[in-house]
């Protein structure tokens, strides 16, 4: 029997899919998926143009999924993205961004929405 935690991650890559191919369908190019480093996870990392854009995807059922990210996620998005930036020797000048996708879906899981909030996490350099 599957557990609720396996159904989140379930959502989650479900998630994660359709925001990838959003991102894709708007002319970004796919960096990575699911980046990992001792701080945490980058779901995915794009580019668009010249500007690296690190984007925290947020799926729920109904409502709200934007505003799921709180202070303490915002802080924690700036940190993985400048260690991502360090990690990878990026000039100290690189343009970047951390952007929200939030996917909204149905009671019964079907995709309702995808919604990509550009520049959504202040620089907190």
């Amino acid at each position: 029997m599957p557990s609720a935690e396996d159904g989140r991650r379930a959502t989650g890559r479900f998630g994660e899919s359709a925001a990838a191919a959003a991102l894709l369908r708007s002319g970004y190019t796919l960096v990575a998926q699911g980046w990992r480093c001792s701080l945490g996870e980058i779901d995915l990392i794009a580019m668009h143009g010249d500007q690296v854009v690190f984007v925290e995807v947020r799926t729920r059922r109904g409502d709200g999924a934007a505003e799921s990210v709180d202070s303490r996620k915002r802080r924690k998005l700036t940190a993985l993205a400048q260690h991502y930036l360090a990690a990878r020797q990026l000039p100290d000048d690189t343009a970047w961004r951390i952007d929200v996708i939030a996917v909204t879906l149905d009671r019964g899981g079907r995709l309702m929405s995808v919604e990509h909030i550009p520049y959504a996490v202040e620089d907190e350099r």
